[in-house]
C-alpha cells in the first residue's frame, strides 16, 4: 500500500475494520503483525497475519451484525498512527483506541484498547 502512515491507516479502518470488506486487509497488514492488546489490564501480544485479521472482523459482525464503525480521532505522527473509534451493532456501543506502525507502506505493529468489560456487561443487559 503507498501513501502516508495516515492515509494507509484510514484506509484500513474504513474497509477492513469497519467490516465492509476484511478480505482485503492484505493490502494494508504486513504478512505478519504484533498485535499488543490490553486485556483486562493484563498485556498480551499475539501475531496476526492479514487472513487472521479479516476472520476476526468476521467474528464482530457475527456478534455485532452489520455494525457502524465511525473514526473519532486519526493523528499521525512519524512512522505511527493514533486511531479513536465507536463501533455500534445489536445493542453494544464499543469505544476503542489503537495506535498503528507502519513500516514500508504496511500496519506492521498496533497497541489496541478496548473497554471489554463495558462490552460483557452491555451484553448482559440485552
Amino acid at each position: 500500500m503507498s501513501g502516508t502512515p495516515r492515509h494507509i491507516v484510514l484506509t484500513f479502518l474504513e474497509v477492513v475494520r469497519s467490516g465492509k470488506d476484511p478480505w482485503s486487509a492484505g493490502k494494508y497488514m504486513a504478512p505478519e503483525v504484533i498485535a499488543n492488546q490490553v486485556i483486562s489490564e493484563d498485556s498480551q501480544v499475539i501475531i496476526r497475519t492479514p487472513d487472521q485479521y479479516a476472520e476476526h472482523v468476521l467474528e464482530m459482525k457475527a456478534h455485532y451484525g452489520d455494525f457502524e464503525f465511525v473514526i473519532d480521532e486519526l493523528l499521525a505522527d512519524g512512522d505511527k498512527v493514533f486511531a479513536r473509534w465507536t463501533q455500534t451493532g445489536n445493542g453494544i456501543r464499543e469505544c476503542a483506541s489503537c495506535v498503528y506502525r507502519i513500516e514500508s507502506g504496511y500496519i506492521v505493529e498496533y497497541w489496541i484498547q478496548i473497554d471489554r468489560l463495558g462490552i460483557q456487561i452491555q451484553k448482559d443487559r440485552l
